[in-house]
């Protein structure tokens, strides 16, 4: 069953992490200390892996949904979506002015 904000909204933080799964690896992980992560977990190489996306309400449930379409495309075109994201942070840090200027 798809997630809805109402459901989020009345999920409550518990003793221990609880899930909140929306379908197709994304899923809402409510934190003991009441953070609500967006998460998507992957097969890659045979591998399980968790993508841990952002923080619910900053990113919102439709946008938690585009994010996981990104990912899976990732997935399949055999790009690890954490890599990735990793990558690309660290591009934009080598871009900044300071980095330049010492180059």
């Amino acid at each position: 069953m798809a997630l809805s904000d109402t459901v989020i909204l009345n999920t409550k933080p518990a003793d221990k992490p609880v899930k909140r799964n929306n379908g197709d690896g994304l899923y809402l992980l409510v934190r003991p200390s009441g953070a609500k992560w967006w998460c998507f977990d992957y097969l890659l190489a045979r591998k399980r892996k968790t993508l841990n996306m952002d923080v619910y309400p900053d990113v919102a449930l439709e946008q938690a949904r585009e994010m996981r379409e990104d990912a899976r495309k990732l997935v399949a075109a055999g790009i690890d979506p954490s890599e990735h994201r990793k990558a690309s942070k660290h591009e934009a840090v080598s871009n900044t002015l300071e980095a330049v200027a010492r180059q």
